[in-house]
């Protein structure tokens, strides 16, 4: 009985043993990288486990390189695993390059790949150019019309600048740039209309891929729009703000020769002031004079009859004024 129980005991303990062998040491994919050509080595794939490497994302990448006659180590790839790149990516990029007879190695696909850009898309691009719309561009002519634009820009990704290049919001923004350039320049919008692939020669001759990560093909205009004529609201607006320029100039006059007709009447009635106050001196200075003898009696009737004959000569005058103004 208790050989029996030995026995039991070894085999569950082989049976621990193996399951815990092959958990920790991937046989099965060792046994995969040998039948593929690729010699792994089990100590190896055990220093992928305590460095903490998934073993399937460095040997089934290698199996595939190999397989498309690349040269690439392991050390490599785990080099590039723990940089935080994407292996399987690189890999796919580095096959899909060498079947596009595209000069691409390694260091340069780990580069990019590290940079945070797809470069198997960047291949793919290489291959197959993309096509990249630009959003309505509005310009305006020298006539004064708005000419609203969309252009298309055929463009194949750049590997030697994909590290360190500018994007396509770059690309959109230069090509939006060379249209408002050109439209702005035109003597009237019909030019745009009629010659739309003057658009294009000028911003191709402008160089608008340098220091960006593609290689612009062409620049297709593919919407060319009139809009609105801003030159003539431009003008009415300039002529409604110099309209009411004038209106305010003019209440600024118009309050100054008010406020100096008030003071001119203020002033006519300081002087009627005066006047009155001058006026009843008289009376005083004549009573002084003939207190003192220097005016006599007789003196003073005969001015009294000298003022009553120029009264009663201005109340004739009137009468007459009055008479001819009627007869007239």
């Amino acid at each position: 009985m208790s050989a029996e129980v030995l026995v039991v005991l070894l085999v569950v303990v082989g049976i621990i043993f193996l399951s815990i062998l092959f958990t920790f040491v991937p046989v099965m994919l060792w046994i995969s990288a040998m039948a593929s050509g690729v010699y792994v080595g089990l100590t190896t794939l055990i220093g992928m486990r305590l460095r903490r490497i998934v073993p399937a994302r460095i040997v089934n990448p290698l199996i595939k390189a190999r397989k498309a006659g690349l040269d690439v180590n392991i050390v490599q790839l785990e080099t590039h695993y723990l940089a935080g790149g994407n292996v399987d990516r690189v890999v796919d990029a580095l096959i899909a390059a060498q079947r596009a007879d595209i000069d691409l190695e390694f260091e340069r696909a780990a580069a990019i790949d590290l940079a945070g850009r797809d470069v198997l898309e960047a291949v793919q691009m290489s291959v197959n150019p993309k096509v990249i719309e630009t959003p309505v561009v509005s310009a305006v002519a020298k006539d004064g019309i708005e000419v609203k634009v969309i252009a298309r820009v055929t463009v194949r990704a750049n590997i030697d600048r994909l590290v360190g290049g500018a994007g396509e919001e770059t690309i959109i923004a230069r090509v939006g740039e060379g249209i408002v350039t050109t439209n702005g320049s035109a003597n009237s919008h019909k030019e745009v209309l009629e010659n739309p692939d003057m658009i294009s020669n000028t911003v191709l001759s402008k160089g608008l891929d340098a220091g960006t990560a593609f290689e612009i093909l062409s620049i297709d205009i593919a919407d060319v729009d009139i809009g609105e004529n801003i030159g003539a609201r431009l003008q009415t607006d300039q002529a409604e703000a110099d309209k009411r320029i004038a209106q305010a100039k003019a209440e600024e006059r118009r309050a100054m020769a008010v406020a100096k007709e008030q003071e001119m009447r203020a002033r006519v009635e300081e002087m009627r002031a005066k006047v009155v106050e001058a006026e009843a001196q008289v009376p005083l200075a004549m009573a002084e004079a003939l207190r003192s003898g220097k005016l006599g009696v007789m003196d003073y009737y005969h001015l009294q009859n000298v003022m009553a004959d120029t009264a009663m000569r201005k109340s004739i005058s009137r009468s007459a004024d009055g008479e001819e103004d009627e007869e007239n």
